[in-house]
Parts: structure tokens; sequence; C-alpha cells
């Protein structure tokens, strides 16, 4: 039995060890623009501000003829859904990092993500930025 939590522990540990390794590769590759995706989640940084990347998100999604259906925000966190044509939902997080810049992370899809059309997305976000 104590073999077994000295190997989970030293499970855990090594998994940690490698998830932080890997933000932090993520967070410097999203800092000089490079989309990364996580998790079926397309993400990037921007350098503007927050209420700025809200604004150009509604324009990206109105000019993809993408109705929002939902919006929700507080101080640092914002998210809007809307659906394609086919039906697959889509959600749009814009995330706070300091006054001058925010984490924008799309999906599209709620079980297989479609990684061209949350490119499509984000690459839309950054025109109107």
């Amino acid at each position: 039995m104590s073999r077994k939590i000295v190997a989970f522990v030293g499970f855990a540990f090594l998994l940690l060890t490698i998830y932080g390794c890997v933000a932090i590769v993520a967070g410097a590759v999203g800092g000089v623009g490079t989309s990364v995706w996580l998790s079926g989640k397309l993400t990037q940084e921007f350098n503007t501000p927050y209420e700025k990347t809200i604004k150009a998100a509604r324009s990206a999604l109105q000019s993809l003829k993408l109705n929002i259906t939902k919006e929700t925000k507080d101080d640092t966190v914002a998210q809007l859904r809307s659906e394609d044509s086919s039906g697959k939902d889509i959600w749009v997080d814009i995330r706070k990092i300091t006054e001058t810049s925010t984490r924008v992370e799309v999906r599209v899809g709620a079980v297989n993500s479609d990684k061209d059309a949350a490119t499509t997305i984000l690459q839309r976000i950054q025109k109107y930025l």
C-alpha cells in the first residue's frame, strides 16, 4: 500500500513539474503573439486593453455573421457565446492580464473542437484590434 502512495505522490509531482514547464513555454510563446492550441481552445495574448479587446471580439463575431447569444462580463473576465450555421457552440473568453494586455481563448464545438474555425475567429479579432 505504501508503495502505491509513494508512486502516486511521485507521479503527481512529476505531472505538476511538467505542467509548470508547459505553462511557462505557452506564456512565453503567447507573449509574442503566437496562437497556442490547448484543451480544444485556441489561445492568444494581445497587447491591448480589456475593453478594446471585448469590442474587437464583438465586431469579429458580427462580421462573420455569428450572432452573440449570451455575453457575461465582470472586471477581469468576459465571455461571448455564439453558434455557427451548423449548430456548433462558440465560446470567446477574454481575460484581463494587465491594464494593457489580454488573453483571448476561442473554442468552436463542445466535443470535437474545430481549430480552423477558431483560427478564423481569432484572426478576425486581431483584425479589429
